[in-house]
């Protein structure tokens, strides 16, 4: 009962303290918590639509980035893949799976020294060539692929 009161006051506390701010449009939870949402490069239906959409067309090859998954997953509906980046100041890591209905499976932001590391569940359509492109604080884009063959379609195959 004590505990459940103490939760109460914690909790009335802060919303007495936020609600001034809420109510003057100083403090709106849609600017601080979302980011820009690339609608072209999510909703691409090619895989060349969506490199061009998300600005990494022209990316190059490097054995710096590195994708670990299977090499045959039983069901494409749930695929984990692990990316990590070696690139120096590497700001963004995006997933596309070239054959699924929309190629572009996740892109993540990554800020100050935070690692350049994600684990993904991926949902595969078919038998394809993921790629992981990473853009870096110079610019540059970088890719590297792999092949998972898929025995039983995860997108509605």
């Amino acid at each position: 009962m004590i505990e459940l009161r103490r939760k109460l006051l914690k909790g009335g506390t802060a919303a007495a303290l936020l609600a001034p701010w809420l109510g003057t449009g100083l403090l709106v939870p849609g600017r601080i918590l979302a980011a820009e949402w690339n609608r072209a490069a999510f909703t691409a239906r090619t895989i060349g639509e969506a490199l061009k959409a998300f600005g990494a067309a022209a990316a190059t090859e490097s054995r710096d980035v590195l994708i670990i998954g299977p090499e045959i997953a039983e069901n494409g509906a749930k695929v984990e893949v692990e990316i990590t980046s070696h690139i120096p100041g590497t700001r963004n890591i995006a997933v596309f799976a070239d054959k699924n209905p929309m190629p572009l499976c996740a892109a993540i932001d990554f800020a100050g020294a935070a690692l350049p590391y994600c684990r993904l569940q991926l949902k595969l359509a078919e038998t394809t060539r993921v790629r992981a492109v990473v853009k870096a604080g110079d610019g540059k884009s970088h890719v590297a692929f792999r092949e998972i063959r898929v025995t039983l379609g995860g997108c509605g195959g």
